[in-house]
Parts: structure tokens; C-alpha cells; sequence
């Protein structure tokens, strides 16, 4: 997560940074692999933590669908917490772009547009392909069980119909390349698009298919242990995948007799 990468307020996580995850593990304990390091100070988390943890990781994992609206006093009364730390959160989401605050009207999760895609995924690649080529070659055997072991676990989690901690899982597959990388700023860059691609693909993506190829994410490690172009490579074509499985919605088109169908068939 955004706070637990050197920005912001860190959140406790019980998990060690390279620990192999197990589909058994639930809820917080599936992120392990976002830790901050060993030697910072974790803070208490606080209430407004909790609220900006979870709105993050619902948004992510695609349980917040595009346009769904966040009322002050249900997340109170849900988190058991005050409006004013729920207000804090919220401030920090928006201010993040994983929400949006309405004037007068509250705050919602952000309704992108088809447009919105090329935007984030040309930051992504920007950002990811440059991580993957300075991270080729250079990966410890440990670091590379970490990402065999994320990826492991996606392929098991959607083979056993557990989409939202496949979808969780392949963003720790990313985050952890970053966090491997060890740039904060092109960590939180990261994070930052992260809820974005997730809202373009539960508005956009064709039916069907994996969240985040996993296949592709074995092709990575792969590229990652050979050289700097092979990794930028796979990672720009890993990109260029996700980006190109969105596609407008389409509505049936409807015949006018079935519009006034019911018009017709009124008494008079």
C-alpha cells in the first residue's frame, strides 16, 4: 500500500517483506509483501488508517464498482469510528484519485472513461518498464521466489474462483517489482495507478480472461533474470495486454415495437 512504501502514515502489517504467500491467508495478511523495511518504525494505525486501508483495497480489488457513492455515517457506523476520521480518510483517497468528492454531495468512486486508459497505462509503462529494466539481472534468489510465489498463488486463486484476491494478488505482483526497485517516488506513482486500472477493468474489460495475465507475470521473472532490454520488453507487452483487453460497453440495440410494446398493448 501507498503508506506502507515510504510515504505517508505506515500501516502495520504482520507479514515479513518476502514472506510466500498462502491462498489460507485473508484480508491484510494477503499483502504481506507490501511491508515496509525491517528497520522503520511502524506508527499505530488509527481509525482514519483503517477507513483509508480498506475504501483503498475494496477499490482495488474491485468490491467498489465505478460511480458507487461513500456516505460519512454508514463508513462511521462501519468502522465504528467518527465522521471526522472518516473525513480524513476520504481527503486522503481524493486527494490520492482513488475517490472522488462531490460538492454538496458527498464523495464516490470515480466513473473513468474509456479515454482515462491511455492516460494511465502510458504513466504505467513509463514507470513499470523502466522498474523492470533496472531490476534485470540484478533480482536475489529470494526476490525471485517472492514474485514466483505471488504468481503462483494468482494462477490458484482464480482456478479456485477467488477473483478478489486474484485481482489483490496481481497488484502485489507490481508493487513488489517496485518496491524491489527500491524508488519511492515511482512507488507511489505506482500505487497511485493502480485503483484507476483497477476501475477501467471492472468497467471495460471484454468477459472472460484472467485480471492481469498471470501467465504473463511468468514470462516476466523470466525476462527479469536475463537482461535489461528482455525485462523492459516483457513488461511493455505485459501492459500493452491489460490495455488492449478494454473495450466500450456495448448496449443492445433495441427495436422500436419493443420500446412501445407497452404503450401499444394499454388499454385505452
Amino acid at each position: 500500500m501507498t503508506d506502507e512504501l515510504g510515504w505517508g502514515v505506515p500501516l502495520p502489517r504482520k507479514a515479513k517483506p518476502d514472506e510466500p504467500v498462502s491462498l489460507s491467508m485473508e484480508g491484510d495478511a494477503v499483502a504481506g509483501f507490501a511491508n515496509p523495511p525491517k528497520e522503520r518504525t511502524v506508527l499505530p494505525i488509527t481509525g482514519a488508517d483503517r477507513v483509508y486501508e480498506a475504501i483503498y483495497q475494496a477499490v482495488l480489488e474491485r468490491r467498489l464498482s465505478p460511480g458507487e457513492r461513500l456516505r460519512e455515517q454508514e463508513l462511521a457506523e462501519q468502522f465504528n469510528v467518527s465522521r471526522t476520521l472518516v473525513r480524513q480518510a476520504l481527503q486522503r483517497l481524493a486527494q490520492e484519485q482513488v475517490i472522488e468528492l462531490l460538492h454538496n454531495r458527498g464523495a464516490r468512486v470515480p466513473i473513468p472513461s474509456l479515454e482515462d486508459a491511455g492516460s494511465v497505462f502510458d504513466a504505467r509503462r513509463v514507470v513499470e518498464c523502466e522498474v523492470a529494466r533496472q531490476l534485470a539481472g540484478r533480482l536475489t534468489a529470494e526476490q525471485l521466489q517472492t514474485l514466483q510465489d505471488l504468481a503462483t498463488c494468482e494462477v490458484e486463486a482464480d482456478r479456485q474462483g477467488k477473483h478478489a484476491l486474484a485481482v489483490r494478488l496481481s497488484g502485489e505482483f507490481h508493487q513488489a517489482m517496485a518496491r524491489m526497485h527500491g524508488n519511492p517516488v515511482l512507488t507511489r506513482w505506482l500505487n497511485g495507478l493502480l485503483p484507476t486500472t483497477s476501475l477501467l477493468m471492472s468497467h471495460f474489460k471484454r468477459q472472460g480472461g484472467q485480471v492481469c495475465v498471470a501467465h504473463r507475470h511468468v514470462d516476466l521473472i523470466a525476462a527479469l533474470q536475463k537482461n535489461a532490454a528482455a525485462a523492459g520488453a516483457e513488461m511493455r507487452k505485459h501492459l500493452n495486454e491489460l490495455e488492449q483487453s478494454l473495450t466500450a460497453p456495448t448496449t443492445p440495440r433495441r427495436q422500436l415495437r419493443d420500446v412501445f410494446q407497452a404503450y401499444r398493448d394499454s388499454p385505452e
